[in-house]
């Protein structure tokens, strides 16, 4: 099979070769040092893991965050997330058919006692609101412990390769994600009464509110005066005929993949959902060279910011909006995809659908909080604290903000007086908000040498452009408000370079009167190999839409543009303020249509392989506890503990006219993830001293 790693990326540096020696069913594969088992496979071409006891089903990944149990294969004999654990030398992996073996060796360890650490204040969670809380924390000297259950901090800005909205002074707007992750790392490991565990996961909360921890040394219990809960979000899922082939998961293992570990992880990728996780998976995508052959949105709009959806459609990737997946096809893995209109009801609108051959699907339809150690603290009525996504799902941008008001509330509670801004609270509100109102884009007047043209026209909190022209010639009122050209451009493309949204461009209107050439110049953040210089591109406007032809003459690079290239196309005269970038691939062209059929009954619950038709049954039959539907058909009672098909269950009671106030709720118990059992016998002889835990 062909490697899919990526050796060169416009924004990534290149990682190591690949040196750890393994094998998959007796094949010798290569791994990148430290790199995890599902990413080793799917470098290899290797996307199927295993098959499923109940049905045969084949297995994949779906979240790569260790919050589902879909990427299970046999390391040396024992059952493990491939996405979790990292390929070592010499290991033997083979794929999980059915049910794992018992270890022949039934020897017993030697039992330990737990160890046990008190802290001031625990915070549950190393993404950005976890760091920015911990940083409040302590710049005031108070001591406070991180856990995260991933090998660096950072959380999911780690991932992102684009620059940020928000404020250029409160939140680092207009820098990469990937570099915030890292200054607020180091923030963190400059302050000395902060600790950090990473690869350690926060199993649950017990009743004595003490949190047990699953780290690299064993099983340990952590009490705090105080707790604040950062855990971020998991991706929601869908249920319909073939969600569960291989190549069907979410967004962010893509992201996983693809910018953490620099595996071309699709050849054709299809994205269900408009917000702003799926248009900038597209972008990421063709950033790593993986064709998108398109997106669908449900509603009418896409709920993403629109600089992120029109800066794909100008790249030549369609959206269709209110449409959505009814069905995916393919043997063992993913072959294509089918989409359909529907209707204000959301009901497929017959002779709409198109088929795409596709081997990837992101399914992005929406974050869900990782909550049940809040809901748990919440329970036992103890003191606790949230911020981030754990809180309320939004931005990065809002993340940050939240964990430094969050941050300085729980300094309080300890009893130090500090004070929290009240305009905090409103940037935070604001940073949460979703888009505005769009404006009618105002044409340039164009009567100067060079001017910039800003296609910003939505309502979102975003102003780097503003921060970044040396003459203040953009200028905005609030930062909500949509940025304002006045006059003299320097033609410096400081405001190209740091927009976002890859919102602006600049015209040089004197470029060639002869030929009657406009001269644009135009963000580009695509690898040396992608850029067509001296070609004919095909020119696109605002929506997406070829107008005509320009050429690619030159390239503008340098060191503070951070990465991001700047290209000189000629373009005709009359259509400089028209032209809003070019395509960089072929229209895609359906396949022959594969129609849904009725009686296909879809998987719910992936970890148990439960469909639709089971759950409606026992819905049928009276059934309004989710606890004696887990006793009944188990859905929630796999690996995953329902985190992922809770929500999918929820919705086919309501679909079959149930009131979901009439439901009892799933009762969350310890453990939230899962532990091999030997992990609780590792006593607290493998930590150095008394029970200070990792490092």
């Amino acid at each position: 099979m062909t490697q899919r790693r990526i050796d060169s990326h416009p924004i990534l540096d290149s990682l190591p070769p690949a040196s750890v020696e393994f094998t998959f069913n007796g094949r010798k594969l290569l791994a990148r040092k430290g790199e995890m088992i599902s990413s080793a496979l799917f470098a290899a071409g290797i996307t199927v893991f295993g098959h499923h006891h109940k049905d045969h089903g084949s297995q994949g990944i779906f979240c790569a965050n260790g919050q589902c149990s879909q990427c299970l294969v046999l390391a040396d004999g024992r059952m493990v997330k491939s996405c979790m654990v990292a390929a070592e030398p010499g290991m033997e992996v083979r794929s999980y058919e059915g049910l794992s073996p018992l270890p022949a060796d039934d020897e017993l360890p030697e039992m330990g006692r737990f160890g046990e650490v008190h802290v001031p204040v625990l915070i549950l969670g190393g993404g950005p609101a976890g760091l920015c809380a911990a940083v409040e924390l302590g710049r005031l000297g108070i001591e406070v412990l991180i856990l995260d259950d991933k090998p660096e901090l950072g959380g999911k800005l780690t991932l992102q390769t684009h620059g940020f909205f928000g404020s250029v002074a409160d939140c680092h707007a207009g820098t990469r994600g990937t570099k915030i992750g890292h200054l607020l790392a180091e923030e963190v490991e400059a302050l000395p009464s902060v600790t950090a565990w990473t690869e350690a996961t926060a199993l649950g909360l017990f009743g004595d509110a003490k949190v047990g921890v699953a780290t690299r040394e064993g099983y340990r219990l952590v009490s705090a005066d105080t707790l604040l809960i950062a855990m971020g979000a998991r991706e929601k899922a869908l249920s319909f005929p073939g969600c569960d082939l291989p190549g069907i998961y979410g967004a962010g293992a893509f992201q996983t993949l693809v910018n953490r570990d620099l595996v071309a992880a699709s050849r054709k990728l299809f994205i269900l959902g408009g917000g702003n996780v799926g248009l900038i998976g597209a972008y990421h995508a063709l950033q790593a060279g993986i064709d998108v052959v398109g997106l669908v949105e449900a509603l009418p709009k896409c709920g993403g910011y629109k600089v992120h959806a029109d800066k794909i459609k100008r790249l030549g990737v369609p959206i269709w909006t209110s449409h959505t997946v009814i069905k995916a096809s393919g043997e063992e893995t993913l072959e294509s995809v089918t989409i359909a209109r529907i209707d204000e009801r959301f009901r497929v609108v017959e002779g709409t659908e198109q088929t795409f051959a596709a081997d990837t699907l992101l399914i992005a339809v929406g974050l869900s909080p990782v909550d049940e150690i809040l809901q748990k603290a919440r329970e036992y009525g103890l003191k606790v604290f949230s911020a981030g996504d754990s809180d309320e799902v939004a931005e990065a941008s809002a993340a940050i903000f939240s964990g430094r008001i969050e941050g300085r509330r729980v300094a309080r509670e300890l009893g130090v007086p500090i004070e929290i801004p009240e305009s905090w609270e409103d940037l935070a509100a604001t940073l949460r908000s979703r888009p505005g109102p769009v404006t009618p884009w105002k044409t340039p007047k164009g009567n100067e040498r060079v001017y910039p043209v800003i296609r910003c026209i939505e309502e979102i909190p975003c102003n780097p452009c503003s921060a970044a022209c040396p003459e203040g010639l953009i200028s905005m009122d609030g930062i909500m408000a949509l940025p304002e050209y006045t006059e003299h451009c320097m033609g410096c493309g400081a405001c190209v370079t740091r927009c976002p949204g890859l919102a602006i461009n600049l015209v040089c209107e004197d470029y060639d009167p002869e030929r009657k050439l406009a001269l644009l110049e135009l963000p580009f953040e695509f690898s040396e190999h992608q850029i067509p210089l001296g070609e004919d591109v095909p020119t696109t406007d605002f929506d997406g839409v070829v107008i005509g032809t320009g050429r690619v003459i030159a390239v503008r690079e340098r060191e503070d543009q951070d990465r991001r290239r700047l290209l000189m196309v000629e373009v005709p005269w009359e259509q400089r303020l028209e032209v809003a970038g070019f395509a960089i691939r072929e229209p895609s062209v359906p396949i022959e249509t594969l129609l849904a059929s009725e009686e296909e009954d879809p998987v719910v619950c992936r970890c148990e392989r439960v469909r639709r038709s089971e759950i409606v049954r026992e819905i049928q039959a009276g059934v309004r506890d989710l606890n004696q539907l887990k006793a009944l058909s188990r859905p929630s009672m796999g690996g995953c503990g329902g985190k992922t098909c809770t929500e999918l269950v929820r919705r086919i009671f309501r679909e079959e006219g149930i009131d979901l106030g009439e439901l009892t709720p799933g009762t969350i118990r310890p453990l939230v993830a899962e532990v091999p059992l030997g992990l609780f016998v590792q006593g607290e002889d493998a930590l150095d001293g008394e029970g200070d835990g990792p490092s």
